[in-house]
């Protein structure tokens, strides 16, 4: 079964009075936003590691709050800050201290027991809202999988038409040619048309390009059953997929020819768009 994993998820974790909440969404690499209690910022260097260790894309937003008790609330003035913002509110003209005092990041919450917090404790509650995003995120990639491998057999089927109409373009470029022929009431030899529908048949010869479509797409059907993190490889692929229908339009006489291809294109738009929510 597919370990498909996908980067957008929510979890969250108790401890006895605080909680982690761990939000994912999709990003081209893996990006840690952490806001963590004053005087915690210790933490940063292992809670990185922790989320490193699970996860390799998406931007997660990562925060532990606590909840404080009436009466234990205090708070503290950052006074390099206000030090700073009252410099620059001088040279302008607009001294005064009041007003500062009211801008964010001036005065902070602070919790007056948060040196005697049990840092594993902490670690260990963190454990609990990345496994559960973790999961999360595992249980969106099933669903993302389903989706992935209807557009898949989608794409395989309409590659096998394609063949198929393919081998009938020779006869197709010898009719009309005899018809252009025939209309212009010009005298061909047999033998001289052989040779035109032979030039022709060789400029729309497209079975170099479906053998490739048939291995990407093959490749792409592998990526789906494995349990490694596969978007970008997936991202890769749509690509030379894309490339090869292209050809596969360009070199196509044939009206069906050229609508399944259409059809190819128009699946692997859909592919391509939940493959980029994939891990």
């Amino acid at each position: 079964m597919s370990r498909l994993s996908s980067m957008t998820g929510f979890a969250s974790a108790d401890g006895p009075d605080w909680r982690w909440e761990a939000r994912s969404v999709n990003h081209r690499g893996l990006d840690l936003r952490l806001r963590l209690p004053s005087g915690l910022d210790g933490l940063e260097p292992q809670v990185r590691q922790t989320v490193q260790a699970r996860f390799s894309r998406g931007s997660i937003a990562l925060e532990l709050r606590f909840e404080q008790a009436s009466g234990r609330q205090r708070y503290r003035v950052d006074e390099a800050w206000l030090d700073e913002l009252a410099a620059i509110a001088g040279r302008r003209g607009n001294g005064g201290i009041e007003g500062l005092m009211g801008l964010r990041g001036v005065i902070e919450a602070v919790d007056p027991e948060l040196e005697e917090r049990d840092e594993a404790a902490l670690l260990a509650t963190l454990e609990k809202a990345l496994d559960g995003l973790l999961e999360a995120r595992r249980a969106e990639g099933r669903a993302l999988g389903a989706a992935l491998d209807a557009h898949l057999l989608a794409m395989q089927g309409q590659a096998r038409t394609a063949r198929t109409l393919a081998a009938s373009q020779p006869a197709a470029l010898r009719d009309r040619l005899a018809a252009a022929i025939a209309a212009l009431d010009a005298d061909l030899p047999e033998e001289r048309l052989a040779q035109e529908v032979a030039l022709l048949a060789a400029r729309a010869d497209v079975r170099e390009e479906l053998d490739r479509l048939d291995a990407h797409l093959a490749a792409a059907g592998a990526l789906l059953a494995s349990d490694e993190a596969v978007g970008r490889k997936l991202d890769f692929l749509c690509q030379e997929i894309h490339r090869e229908a292209n050809t596969l339009g360009s070199k196509s006489v044939d009206l069906d020819l050229t609508r399944t291809v259409l059809d190819i294109k128009a699946a692997l738009e859909a592919f391509r768009e939940q493959a980029r929510n994939i891990e």
